[in-house]
């Protein structure tokens, strides 16, 4: 009996001995297995990464055991990550009507008006007398061009009236005051520095240099507003832009009674594009003196198949300040027979024929000054 159950027990013993010996190779190829998959692991963050590779148990530790610790240098230089920069938001494009116009205004020139005033009043105006709306994407880049001589006092309430109504108007814009050579003061703030000589005023020409300096500042320039420096809009929806046809803006002034004096009048203020200026050759040069350029600038745009398109003539008012004629502004004794050669002449007469020298550009906080020496009068002309 005794020899019975000690041959169980030794069989019992075996078997256990079994089990042990195959759970031992079971956790050897467990083991060996899980081994390989950690290794296979580690070497995929190795091919992407050697640096990190090397000592990832010490950048772990560091990391853990001090949040704001560095980690040890391997000596190696680590590539930092790059990450994107903050978006820049794109503004939408401004509104066809602004909605921060006010409409008709209350226009005086009594007040005292001095430069420093208006640019307190103008704080979003760059040097130069540049501005972009700060909300929206204008679609165009507008100069505004003014012929100039004599008229300091003048200029200090256009810019006083002008600058809020076009910021209203949200355009993206530029003022140049183009100064025929004088004698007496230069535009400056200063009011300084002198110039010497002077000699009959030419208007068109002058306007012609605006658009080829202008163009020199930004050639992203595409529409020109042509303004006389007496002539400030009564109603701020007169938006001053360019569109499919050359665009007629003071059509209503008080000297003529609020009314258009005759239905081919294109003076005072007026805007066209670039394509549309090149295309009429620009404005007349030989109009010394007063009057009849702006006749010739119509039938340019006649001549060349563009109409004129003008605003509603209770948005059209224009107040002008009262002055007397300029000296050397006399009418043009020949304007009449200009006016009915335009057909002969605007092909070799315009902004491909003119001839003029700059003699100081200065941009003042208001506005861009341009002081240019535009000749003499032909000799038979009379110079007044």
């Amino acid at each position: 009996m005794s020899r019975l159950l000690g041959g169980t027990l030794e069989r019992v013993c075996k078997a256990v001995l079994l089990l042990c010996l195959l759970h031992f190779l079971v956790a050897v190829i467990l083991y060996f297995d899980v081994y390989a998959q950690h290794l296979a692991f580690f070497s995929r963050f190795s091919a992407r990464g050697p640096a990190r590779a090397l000592h990832p148990a010490a950048s772990s530790s560091s990391n853990c055991s001090r949040p704001n610790a560095t980690a040890p240098s391997s000596g190696l230089s680590e590539t930092p990550s790059v990450r994107p920069g903050p978006t820049v938001p794109t503004l939408p494009p401004c509104p066809d009507l602004p909605p921060g116009l006010v409409g008709r205004l209350l226009i005086e020139f009594t007040s005292p008006m001095p430069l420093e005033r208006v640019q307190r009043e103008n704080p979003g105006v760059l040097l130069g007398g540049r501005y972009t709306p700060p909300d929206c994407t204008p679609a165009q880049t507008v100069a505004v061009i003014i012929p100039f001589r004599h008229r300091e006092h003048h200029l200090r309430y256009w810019l006083h009236y002008l600058h809020p109504i076009l910021r209203r108007q949200r355009l993206h814009y530029g003022i140049y005051v183009i100064n025929q050579f004088v004698t007496g003061p230069v535009l400056t703030c200063s009011l300084l520095q002198h110039q010497h000589g002077e000699d009959t005023f030419n208007r068109a020409k002058l306007l012609n240099v605006g658009f080829l300096e202008a163009l020199k500042e930004d050639a992203a320039y595409d529409c020109f507003i042509f303004s006389d420096v007496d002539l400030v809009p009564m109603d701020d929806r007169n938006l001053y832009r360019c569109g499919d046809q050359p665009r007629h803006f003071a059509i209503a002034m008080d000297k003529f009674g609020f009314r258009l004096p005759y239905a081919g009048y294109f003076g005072g203020v007026s805007g066209l594009s670039k394509t549309q200026f090149l295309r009429i050759n620009g404005f007349p040069n030989e109009y010394w003196g007063w009057g009849g350029e702006d006749d010739d600038i119509f039938n340019r745009i006649s001549l060349t198949g563009m109409k004129i398109s003008r605003p509603d003539i209770r948005i059209g008012r224009y107040r002008m300040i009262k002055h007397d004629r300029d000296k050397h502004n006399e009418p043009n004794p020949q304007r009449f027979t200009k006016i009915q050669n335009t057909k002969l002449t605007m092909k070799r007469d315009g902004i491909g024929s003119v001839r003029y020298q700059v003699l100081e550009v200065s941009r003042q906080p208001l506005f861009t000054n341009i002081t240019v020496d535009i000749g003499r009068p032909p000799s038979w002309l009379p110079r007044g």
